[in-house]
């Protein structure tokens, strides 16, 4: 097992949150992949995230969360033609381009005054 750092990478987001990196790897990959905490890639590193994790593919780069303890989230693409072609095989069915939806509808009138939220 070697260390992920020792691998030719590049940082895009240094110290950032779960939903911040899982934003940028959906709006700077040309394919999009949702996959549960826990993935493995790369044979020994899972990813560890709040779902939905995103993995995106832009050419030949792989963009990923990684989390270092004591220093927070960070995304990073790795060039991995093989990589890509595992995740795309594993995870065919599970593309989207966004998890981003409109705005919910309600079904139930809204309450009017104060006192029509306490009659429930």
């Amino acid at each position: 097992m070697s260390c992920i750092e020792q691998m030719k990478y590049k940082l895009y987001l240094e110290r950032t949150s779960f939903k911040e990196a899982r934003e940028y790897i959906e709006k700077n990959s040309e394919e999009v992949y949702y996959v549960d905490p826990g993935y493995k890639i790369f044979k020994d590193y899972y990813i560890i995230g709040t779902p939905p994790v995103a993995m995106g593919v832009r050419g030949k780069e792989m963009l990923f969360t990684y989390v270092k303890p004591c220093h927070g989230t960070f995304v990073m693409g790795i060039d991995s033609e093989e990589e890509i072609n595992r995740l795309r095989e594993n995870e065919a069915g599970k593309i989207k381009r966004s998890q981003k939806k409109g705005p919910k509808e309600r079904t139930d009138p809204v309450p009017s005054s104060y006192s029509e939220i306490w009659r429930k």
